[in-house]
């Protein structure tokens, strides 16, 4: 997965069709979440397609992988988006960060419709809580 940084310099540069396309684009990048892993514990409340994120530490590491998914290409791109800015970090740092932050360049909210981002703060949320219990654990 591309670094936030690096996505964000490709993103800067297209017009919206492009960052539409650019988002379907990450979300086929994503590694493959299995279907054993879609449960209701992993499931993102309040987005208006279904989407799930797995943490995964990685073995003899302190730093978590996400697995994540949706039935909705660009909700897909979106969840890749937010979990580019925590990929391969330990988990206390995924708990400490602010994503919103991190994601305020690509200005969502003024780039897809409300339906389409309604749910990014319950990801974001869902992945710092994910990662504090490892960062506890």
């Amino acid at each position: 997965m591309r670094s936030l940084d690096d996505i964000l310099e490709e993103y800067e540069f297209l017009d919206g069709d492009e960052r539409y396309r650019m988002l379907i684009e990450l979300g086929r990048e994503l590694d493959p979440m299995p279907d054993a892993l879609k449960t209701d514990a992993t499931k993102v409340r309040g987005c208006s397609a279904s989407v799930w994120v797995y943490p995964m530490p990685r073995e003899g590491e302190d730093k978590l992988h996400f697995l994540a998914d949706s039935n909705a290409a660009i909700t897909k791109g979106i969840v890749a988006l937010v979990i580019s800015a925590v990929q391969d970090k330990p988990a206390a740092e995924v708990a400490e960060a602010d994503i919103t932050a991190a994601l305020a360049p690509f200005d969502l909210g003024n780039q897809l419709s409300s339906n389409r981002t309604q749910g990014v703060p319950n990801m974001i949320s869902l992945i710092r809580e994910t990662a504090a219990r490892n960062a506890q654990a």
